[in-house]
């Protein structure tokens, strides 16, 4: 009866839907979008022109009035709003757009199509620049959205219309391009590539080999009985078994993890494989035991990471290992886009395996917060959504494609609590360290508008005082500003207690969970970057601080802010970390504003994160000026270590690129105390000369002690899913790892160009070797597999003859010769062979992947 009844209640909301649905004036999926870019360098300036055509694909027509149709694109209009012959587009928030009919418009008659242009600022160069998230709404139902089908995306028939400005010398790749740049990867010197990766400090071959399998004999020290655990579980996933004894075994064949007598540097560990003792790991710390351990680990034949195997051979080596630097950190943004609590412990795993040992963890931005916080219940209740609204007193306005409908995109999401402790174990476990990131004050719009919910809810319910506990903004601001994401409304009020009361609130639950987890921290990043001008100055509030504290323009509000931060952070035993911007200072020279290291906070202990090198913006020198300074320094610069900038400038690749494109090599090839000496061309293709370096700060010695470390970055404004994180920061993360941790390579210190180029040839040789045929195959499997990116042959027809090469040898080429898409069981490419109509060729993994194809022909 029940289930009847439970029947006839399903049945009934699905007819209402229906009905629903047909009573719209027309059906949303009737209108076909197409988007093409017309061209950049519009009318010779930094803008472009692009074309959005609806066409009516039903049989009823698209009326003239009651409708409006809202997307996303990350561009602003030229003029906003837009009002054309027929319809009028307004940039709302963010990159939120509403295009609506005028009183000119007539509407869509069946096959007819409608044709917007529209002219934006900057460039548009790459698929993912596209409008998107599309979805209609009807003046008769304001608070409802429809999702539309995505627009067809019409690539431009000619390249140069992806040139950006008349100095743009990064013309689209072409198979061609490709094929040259994998000249530079060699034949490997076999008897120099090491055999476990990231490259240890010191390592030898030894005559001879070994076999272990589920009968070899496993003594881990119970010192290290947190690291066995690991081991144990995946020896006996690799072998099929274990045999884990009391004792270390007095002869024999065996691993035996020890711990040294004698004290090692943090993380350093020993690895020695001999015929007569098998394996010894030994270490001072429990962060060595399990470096050592993912080292005996990238021993290990990558199928033994999808299935067990009977016996695995082993060389014979003696190695003496630690990290070069201290920080080897991975950042990933969860906040633009969310990504699954199994994603983020995939990560870990993948950065364990490499011997990262940092998470920072952006969890909080405009668009997005995304942890639970006891006590406030509206920074994932609102915060953590992101749907159709007018008020958002329920959820946040649709970003990157999020769509209408709240909770059915990347744009919602969040970690319960538990959810948060169970990630934090995870790290602990895997010696990550997870630093949590609460952006201030600037990128706060998620924060700011779920505390606007909090003040209305507790408002209507009578309780003003407790309204006004953790409010952010100030009533009665009247400033004007926009941020560089478009944004009116997204900057705390430094002068509010409430202000501070819920930073210390939240700064309080997350320690909870940290002690929760048994997790370490000593610091919490507190954002501070790309806070507009024109921000707190129509602010009374901010104003009558600045009277009480004698001061003389709002800059000094920064400082305030940020005194009063450290002061809160180190009462809790936290270091404060920030973005460059937040240990700097602003001055004149000359009569024009000037910004530099500001001295009040080199003596605190303050932690800068710096990603601005971009050639030509005057900051180049910014990471090495502040540890000069005396700054603690994170090089995470944009020019090598931003992992969602594009692979490489093809319109179907995914990505940014207002800073760089960033492939593996560019990852690879950062030299982190001189990056100035690997820095080849400028983000426009430009080559870069020394000269464009002069006067600027070299890194001292005493500087060179401040570098922490370096880390990558991946900001996910371009991710929709885990397929998509991982295909950005994979495989470029294997170069992150090499320079984190490997000793510094021989080319870092050239003394001369020629030097450097073929020392630096050699050194990238036997990484990409190293890649293709071992690294990739491991990320096959590791935790099921990974979404990496697989390079796209290069290809050139010379006499007749299509020569074809790979960035990472191992991956298989294959080709088809008549036009159709290579597949997994096409022909491969093992020689040169003769054209004949239009051959295209893809790479493949061993799984059966495919990368993006190229076409060469006749």
């Amino acid at each position: 009866m029940r289930i009847r009844s439970l029947f006839l209640l399903l049945f009934a909301l699905f007819t209402c839907s229906l009905q629903a649905q047909s009573d719209l004036a027309f059906q949303p999926d009737q209108i076909r979008l197409e988007w093409e870019l017309i061209e950049n360098q519009h009318q010779g300036k930094s803008q472009s022109l692009s074309r959005l055509t609806l066409t009516n694909e039903g049989k009823t027509p698209v009326p003239a009035s009651g409708w409006s149709i809202y997307f996303n694109f990350g561009r602003s209009l030229l003029n906003d709003p837009l009002v054309a012959t027929g319809y009028e587009v307004k940039q709302i928030s963010g990159d939120w757009f509403r295009l609506r009919p005028t009183d000119k418009f007539g509407g869509i008659a069946p096959g007819k199509s409608w044709r917007l242009d529209w002219v934006s600022t900057d460039w548009l160069v790459h698929r993912t620049d596209a409008p998107n998230g599309f979805y209609v709404v009807f003046d008769r139902e304001p608070d409802t959205g429809y999702p539309m089908p995505a627009p067809a995306i019409k690539a431009p028939a000619d390249a140069r219309k992806l040139q950006r400005s008349p100095d743009d010398k990064k013309l689209p790749v072409t198979p061609a391009d490709v094929y040259e740049q994998n000249k530079a990867v060699g034949q490997p010197d076999r008897d120099n590539i090491c055999p476990v990766f990231p490259t240890p400090l010191k390592w030898g071959l030894l005559p001879g080999g070994i076999s272990v399998n589920q009968n070899t004999p496993v003594w881990i020290d119970p010192a290290f009985a947190k690291e066995a655990q690991w081991l144990y579980d995946n020896w006996r996933y690799w072998l099929g078994g274990i045999n884990i004894v009391e004792n270390p075994p007095a002869s024999g064949v065996a691993l035996v993890v020890r711990k040294s007598n004698e004290p090692l540097p943090d993380e350093a560990y020993t690895l020695s494989i001999t015929n007569e003792r098998g394996i010894e790991i030994m270490s001072y710390s429990p962060a060595g035991a399990f470096y050592g351990m993912q080292s005996l680990a990238s021993l290990f034949d990558p199928e033994a990471l999808q299935q067990s195997i009977a016996e695995q051979r082993l060389p014979c080596l003696e190695m003496i290992d630690q990290p070069r630097f201290a920080y080897r950190g991975m950042h990933i943004d969860v906040a633009r886009n969310f990504q699954p609590k199994a994603e983020i412990l995939k990560m870990l795993d993948a950065m364990a395996m490499y011997k990262l040992n940092v998470l920072h963890f952006h969890f909080s931005d405009d668009e997005g917060w995304r942890i639970e916080i006891p006590g406030l219940p509206e920074l994932t209740r609102v915060g953590a959504r992101r749907g159709h609204t007018l008020k958002e007193n329920e959820f946040l306005h649709p970003s990157y494609g999020s769509g209408p409908v709240a909770g059915q995109s990347s744009g919602s999401g969040y970690y319960t609590r538990q959810d948060f402790i169970e990630i934090l174990e995870y790290a602990a476990a895997r010696h990550i360290r997870v630093i949590p990131e609460i952006e201030l004050p600037g990128h706060a719009r998620a924060a700011i508008k779920s505390m606007d919910a909090r003040y209305e809810r507790l408002m209507a319910e009578g309780r003003p005082d407790e309204a006004r506990r953790y409010l952010l903004r100030d009533p009665e601001d009247r400033s004007t500003y926009r941020s560089v994401q478009w944004y009116n409304d997204n900057v705390v009020c430094v002068a509010l207690p409430s202000t501070f009361a819920f930073i210390d609130k939240v700064t309080d639950e997350l320690l909870a969970m940290y002690r929760a987890a048994n997790a370490p921290i000593e610091t919490i990043h507190l954002g501070g970057d790309e806070v507009p001008g024109g921000v707190w100055e129509k602010s009374p509030v901010c104003r009558q601080l600045m009277k009480e504290q004698q001061m003389n323009s709002t800059d000094e509000l920064w400082y305030f802010f940020w005194t009063k931060l450290d002061g809160m952070m180190a009462a809790k035993g936290l270091a404060v970390s920030g973005w460059e911007e937040a240990g700097l200072r602003k001055t004149q020279l000359d009569g024009e504003a000037k910004y530099i290291p500001n001295p009040d906070f080199t003596g605190k202990g303050f932690r800068m994160y710096v990603w601005n090198n971009v050639i030509g913006w005057g900051a180049e020198d910014l990471a090495y000026r502040m540890a000069n300074a005396g700054y603690k320094v994170v090089l995470g610069p944009v020019s090598n270590l931003y992992f969602d900038m594009a692979y490489q400038k093809h319109f179907e690749e995914p990505g940014y690129y207002w800073g760089a494109y960033t492939d593996t090599d560019q990852a690879f090839s950062f030299a982190p105390f001189d990056y100035f000496k690997t820095t080849k061309t400028d983000r426009m293709g430009n080559a870069v000369t020394p000269g464009l370096f002069a006067g600027k700060d070299r890194l001292t010695d005493y500087g060179k002690g401040n570098i922490l470390g370096i880390q990558g970055l991946i900001w996910s404004e371009t991710l929709t899913g885990p397929e998509d994180l991982e295909y950005m920061v994979l495989p470029k993360m294997l170069g992150l790892a090499e320079r984190a941790w490997a000793p510094a390579p021989d080319w870092e210190s050239a003394s001369d160009a020629a030097q450097l180029d073929q020392q630096y040839r050699a050194s990238w040789t036997g990484f990409a070797h190293r890649v293709g045929q071992v690294e990739l195959p491991r990320l096959d499997y590791l935790s099921g597999g990974f979404n990496y990116r697989i390079p796209t042959p290069g290809a050139v027809l010379k006499d007749g003859m299509v020569y074809a090469n790979i960035q990472f040898p191992g991956l298989t080429l294959r080709y088809t010769t008549d036009g159709t898409e290579p597949t997994a069981n096409s022909t491969v490419y093992n020689a040169p062979f003769k054209a004949v109509g239009k051959v295209k060729l893809r790479a493949f993994d061993r799984r059966g992947r495919g990368s993006r194809t190229v076409q060469v022909g006749n």
